[in-house]
């Protein structure tokens, strides 16, 4: 792939927003900051991903190589180790299976906050961090803070880096 090719691919980018995501302002501001075009669709994987158009037409869908699950802050992900923790590992070991690689994103936690039990939930801070510490050596779970306003952002240029890599590797 030329440069010029890959630019155009890579310029040909759509955000991909699971069906589920509930359409509220706030998911409408993330989508606005990412500053992409972006279509509905069910995802197999995480709340968001990604496609491009290849030379020649093809369209690329890279929601089963590159996901991005949101949760909007500590209290969230708390529920997802404690009480929904089946329903998260499945999703998860869908992903490892299908070679999917995920990033976890929180809006509005930090590892200062994690440590030091700085949400509502009643989740053990320590429970809390062994969780997280065994996602990553699990499912390869990449773990991401960051402030709501920054979230779309994020995930633009999270998915935009993999892409490029990813197309970058068609073409050796």
């Amino acid at each position: 792939m030329t440069p010029f090719e890959l630019e155009k691919c890579l310029d040909s980018m759509v955000l991909l927003v699971d069906t589920r995501e509930q359409p509220t302002q706030k998911l409408k501001a993330r989508i606005e900051t990412s500053g992409l075009p972006y279509e509905r669709q069910k995802l197999e994987q995480g709340d968001y991903s990604c496609k491009c158009t290849l030379p020649g037409g093809e369209e690329l869908d890279f929601s089963s190589r590159v996901a991005i699950e949101r949760k909007m802050n500590l209290d969230e992900l708390c529920l997802c180790f404690g009480k929904e923790r089946k329903r998260f590992e499945r999703e998860f070991e869908r992903a490892k299976e299908a070679g999917c690689k995920i990033y976890l994103l929180v809006e509005g936690g930090s590892w200062e906050k994690v440590y030091n039990g700085k949400y509502r939930s009643q989740y053990n801070q320590k429970a809390l961090v062994a969780s997280i510490d065994a996602f990553r050596a699990r499912y390869g779970m990449q773990l991401d803070f960051c402030k709501e306003e920054t979230s779309g952002k994020l995930i633009k240029d999270i998915l935009y880096r993999e892409l490029k890599e990813h197309l970058q590797g068609l073409g050796e």
